[in-house]
């Protein structure tokens, strides 16, 4: 202690203002012989003064500016050196030093540095120049310093040449951590690294996102500027300001530690790699070097608190650089370093879930608004950057939403309230087609029924439309393999036969009652009712077989409606559904043709009217499902073409069985062959008209007698005998002989009508 009181004066005086060095030995701040050397560089003096004088010289200048502070350093290090020569830890070695102030300039350092080089025991000062310093003895075995990262750097790329260790306690520049360029740098201190991501995790745990920066305008500042500013953007921390302040100020508090590691010094040779080998305790926590030369060391945090008017520094907190986290003593300390959230510095408030941040016109990107997620897009955390997508396919979600949501899966199910009505009115159709089976199987030998082409044929027909009603079940309930590729076939074959039935019926009437030779002909020659069903039904068949077999029908889940997958069937080719749909309409259309030439027939024959009329239904409600179909999407497009498929059907059905229903029914006067007759023979005076009845023979071998027939007088009826048509005439007997044909005035040749 009497020592450091008489070296403090001495020191004070000395270093208080230094004037320029006017030789070697007043150039050392401080030294002391020995066996091993230890180089010190402190920066005594915190400036080093401008020349005065002009031109400038090549000359050390004054420095200015005394650090009590780094001064006691200085005295720890020469006190250390003392202690350990007067134990018995080197026993037969004696340590040494050489200290210099660097007055916080490089150039200052560079100086010493140089004199650090020197060969060990040499008369003068002198560097020698070497490939292979493997050999060469320098007069310093290690340095300890600087404080200031810039001069480490500077001199640490010095003393690489031979391989000099340079230890520092207060150079944290990040870039001193990289062993190429500096092997033989070490520190007590870690890396700004560490320092720069704990300065930002503790403002990221405080939850500030709104800063300012203040550094020096030096290596040491710019580099940790930059250090920090890549932590605080990893931290979403945004700097609003930057601030540069002039190098080498105080900077206050230091670790003084590099001592201790000269105790485990025991030889010359091999000083760095032993060096590196250091460890030691620190309030039992082991510390070492790591393989950047950095120690393994945290760091405190200190809370700067006013009570009543004073500054009052606390400890809350210790940095572990392992775990890149803080570790708090007690509970207390934790709960004051939480409180640390309550004061405020951000630039916008937080995002809640189901918005993210879109950054406005500021270059900051912690000044932001809070905007809605769009539709399926969603965040579930507080200050999301964007939005996460949703699986289109399987999900969906609305505006402003935190989460997506499953799509459910919907088609034309049974319980449907639509697809309800639809089957009880397919149902209605069932039961309409079993009374008419009844009504024309109870009144099998009326002239309605035979009219209609008989029994057999109107069974054919009403099973048609019995398959055509239970097709539309194929179209509701979950779609399946089976019912796509069986639903349209079953209507279109079923349909098309149906046609054809109605097609030939309607072929017939036309035949029955046409007095042109030449077309009734024509129409004998085509009239061949079950080769033409046949072959109509047929061709639909083909299609329906090709269709199947090379373009089939499928399930297929459609993802486009936003909030369900609708299950529906895909028609496999739209080309083959057109066709198979189109060869119907073509068939309908020449039923129609054939009907509406017989429109004007007798009224009880008058099946074609009808017929005519069920066609036009058809082809409104085909037309009119065109677009409806094609702008349809969901899961009531099946019900679109089941509800064209019940109209056309019954339109149909009604218009070709009701009206006979109705006259079985409600005019069974009419329902006789007197009264059938009756109508066909007032029918055929009516279409004579004003002909006169030529000289030729009647095809049918029927006589009629030759006397003027007028509407008021005449009753026809037919009777089968030998084939003749026999005829009662008002007043006159009945002729049963063969007259020969005369060209009398005013009378008729009339043919014989078949049989219908």
């Amino acid at each position: 202690m009497a020592l450091v009181a008489l070296l403090i004066p001495c020191f004070v005086i000395s270093f208080d203002v230094t004037h320029s060095c006017q030789n070697d030995d007043n150039f050392v701040g401080a030294s002391s012989p020995g066996d091993i050397v230890i180089g010190g560089l402190f920066a005594v003096h915190g400036k080093m003064l401008h020349p005065e004088e002009y031109p400038m010289r090549p000359v050390i200048q004054n420095c200015a500016g005394f650090e009590i502070q780094v001064f006691l350093q200085t005295l720890a290090m020469m006190h250390a050196i003392e202690m350990i020569n007067n134990s018995t830890l080197l026993s037969g070695i004696k340590l040494g030093y050489e200290i210099y102030d660097t007055c916080a300039e490089v150039t200052k350092a560079m100086g010493a540095a140089l004199r650090f080089l020197a060969k060990f025991n040499a008369s003068k000062d002198t560097v020698e120049y070497k490939c292979n310093y493997s050999d060469y003895i320098p007069r310093i075995k290690a340095v300890i310093g600087s404080s200031y990262s810039e001069i480490a750097m500077a001199v640490s790329r010095l003393l690489n040449l031979q391989l000099i260790p340079l230890v520092s306690h207060a150079s944290s520049a990040e870039i001193l951590s990289d062993k190429i360029r500096f092997p033989s740098f070490l520190r007590t201190v870690p890396s700004d690294f560490y320092q720069t991501r704990a300065m930002a995790r503790l403002i990221h745990r405080s939850g500030w996102n709104w800063i300012g920066l203040i550094a020096t305008d030096d290596d040491y500042g710019r580099s940790a500027l930059e250090s920090f500013g890549i932590q605080a953007m990893a931290n979403n921390v945004c700097i609003a300001f930057k601030e540069m302040l002039p190098a080498y100020l105080s900077d206050g508090t230091i670790n003084a530690k590099v001592n201790q590691a000269l105790e485990k010094i025991v030889q010359e040779t091999r000083l760095l790699e032993e060096l590196k080998k250091v460890t030691f305790s620190d309030n039992e926590k082991e510390v070492h070097f790591d393989a950047k030369g950095d120690l393994n060391m945290g760091y405190d945090v200190l809370l700067w608190k006013e009570i009543s008017g004073h500054m009052v520094i606390t400890e809350i907190a210790e940095y572990d650089l392992q775990e890149d986290d803080f570790i708090f003593k007690d509970e207390e300390k934790e709960m004051e370093f939480l409180n640390l959230k309550t004061v405020k510095s951000t630039c916008s408030r937080n995002c809640r879930p189901g918005q993210m941040k879109k950054v406005s016109a500021s270059p900051h990107t912690c000044c932001y608004e809070c905007v809605n997620c769009p539709e399926d897009h969603y965040t579930n955390q507080t200050d999301m950057d964007y939005c996460f997508l949703c699986n289109n396919k399987t999900h969906w979600s609305p505006v402003n939403s935190t989460t997506c949501y499953k799509k459910t899966v919907e088609y034309l199910s049974w319980n449907d309230w639509f697809a309800i009505l639809l089957i009880i009115l397919s149902g209605l159709g069932v039961v309409l087609i079993f009374a008419i089976s009844t009504i024309f199987t109870r009144n099998l030998a009326t002239p309605v029924v035979k009219a209609s082409g008989g029994l057999t044929v109107c069974y054919v027909i009403l099973l048609c439309h019995f398959f055509i009603f239970a097709s539309t079940g194929f179209f509701i309930g979950e779609p399946r393999e089976f019912k796509c590729k069986t639903r349209q076939a079953f209507f279109g074959i079923s349909f098309a036969l149906c046609i054809s039935c109605i097609l030939m019926k309607s072929l017939k009437i036309l035949l029955a009652f046409s007095f042109d030779p030449k077309l009734q002909n024509f129409l004998k020659c085509l009239y061949k009712p079950v080769p033409i069903v046949v072959t109509c039904t047929g061709i639909q068949v083909v299609i329906c077989t090709f269709w199947v077999i090379f373009r089939s029908p499928f399930v297929e889940q459609n993802f486009f409606i936003r909030r369900v997958i609708i299950l529906e069937c895909n028609e496999g080719s739209i080309v083959a559904f057109g066709v198979m749909l189109g060869y119907i309409a073509a068939l309908a259309f020449i039923c129609f043709i054939f009907a509406f030439k017989g429109r004007k027939l007798p009224e009880n024959y008058n099946e074609a009217k009808f017929i005519t009329f069920g066609m036009l239904i058809y082809f409104i409600a085909w037309i009119t499902f065109i677009p409806v179909y094609t702008t349809t999407f969901g899961k009531y497009r099946p019900a679109v073409e089941i509800t064209v498929i019940l109209i056309s059907n019954y339109g149909i059905l009604c218009c070709t069985f009701l009206p006979k229903c109705y006259i079985i029914l409600y005019k069974q006067e009419t329902n006789t062959k007197s009264a059938f007759l009756k109508i066909i023979y007032n029918y055929s005076s009516k279409s004579a008209g004003c002909l006169t009845v030529s000289q030729i023979s009647l095809e049918s071998n029927c006589t009629t007698p030759q006397y003027p027939i007028t509407n008021s007088c005449c009753k026809a009826e037919k009777t089968s005998v030998n084939g003749n048509c026999h005829f009662e005439v008002s007043k006159h007997s009945l002729i049963r002989e063969n007259i020969p044909p005369k060209n009398t005035a005013g009378t008729i040749s009339r043919k014989r009508l078949s049989s219908i």
